[in-house]
């Protein structure tokens, strides 16, 4: 692991950062965990038990607490196929291989640690995360809502410049790999994002529906731009279009609730890291230039990157 990711708190939530002038203190962030070892009756009872409410059923699997502190909080066993009877079957068969998961409303910044507490409370009632089993690949989403459309660009720039040195601080569990959702952005997509220096928000929808037309990736943008700028998307398959809403939904973090050394907050600064960059215009246009001569350079492997990316944001001193 860097200097960078050693140094990140574990025990806080770092605020993100203004853009364009504009402040993030009011954004809002939908929290999605996913979890094994309990079941979804005795999840919801954890939450009602910490934040009030009242615990109701919504569909065979599915229960919703509402009337707490948080508002609408889901609880429902994650599995999602074409039949009902199938479904039911599946989830008797697959048993723990099936998460629970939680999912919030849009919460304030300042809701954050409320989220960590819950996790855990989970924990100690023996809510189990990726590393607990070989087969088991949990999941955090992060789902924070996006800014302006020129903050939003660089966000995903800053992403796409990143990806790599997210993934090698925070290795994916080898079940997680096979999973459909934590693909890495193609590079043709990262080549683009480079030199998206003068891009507006339609242009950024029409490259992603060219040349990652999917949700299959650690940072899905079809919800962001489906909500944003839909009449972008219409080369994206019909089936990859489930409704649209103006957040990014992050998912490449791991569930580790119960390992003492993982934190919520800890998986949050690593996603301000990403906005962090973003918001800084030098910083994000070096990165930016760094890619196009480390893609056009005929010597350079993989790995090359990686310690670029560690140099620049050691240099950079974001902490």
């Amino acid at each position: 692991m860097d200097e960078l990711h050693n140094a990140l708190p574990r025990d806080r939530f770092l605020p993100l950062p203004d853009h364009n002038g504009r402040s993030s203190a009011d954004r809002l962030t939908g929290i999605e965990v996913e979890f094994a070892g309990l079941t979804p009756e005795q999840a919801a009872e954890i939450v009602r038990a910490e934040w009030g409410g009242t615990v109701s059923r919504e569909g065979p699997r599915d229960l919703v607490v509402s009337g707490g502190r948080f508002g609408k909080v889901k609880v429902e066993l994650d599995i999602t196929l074409k039949n009902a009877w199938v479904e039911d079957v599946a989830a008797d068969i697959l048993g723990d291989l099936v998460p629970v998961e939680i999912v919030t409303v849009p919460l304030a910044y300042q809701d954050l640690p409320q989220i960590e507490a819950l996790l855990v409370t989970l924990a100690k009632a023996g809510a189990k995360g990726s590393g607990a089993h070989f087969t088991y690949g949990f999941g955090v989403h992060l789902n924070p809502e996006r800014p302006d459309d020129s903050a939003t660009i660089a966000i995903a720039r800053a992403y796409a410049l990143l990806e790599d040195w997210l993934r090698a601080a925070e290795p994916l569990d080898a079940a997680r790999w096979v999973m459909p959702f934590v693909d890495p952005w193609p590079r043709a997509l990262v080549d683009a994002l480079a030199r998206a220096e003068t891009w507006s928000l339609a242009d950024l929808g029409r490259t992603y529906a060219e040349r990652a037309p999917s949700r299959g990736y650690g940072l899905d943008l079809l919800p962001l731009l489906e909500d944003a700028c839909p009449d972008t998307l219409t080369a994206v398959p019909p089936d990859q279009l489930k409704g649209g809403r103006p957040t990014f939904h992050y998912r490449l973090p791991e569930t580790r609730l119960d390992e003492a050394d993982w934190s919520l907050a800890y998986e949050w600064n690593r996603w301000w890291v990403v906005e962090t960059v973003a918001a800084d215009a030098d910083l994000l246009a070096a990165l930016a230039q760094d890619w196009q001569d480390y893609r056009a350079a005929l010597t350079t492997m993989r790995g090359d990157w990686l310690a670029l990316t560690k140099r620049r944001l050691h240099e950079a001193q974001l902490l």
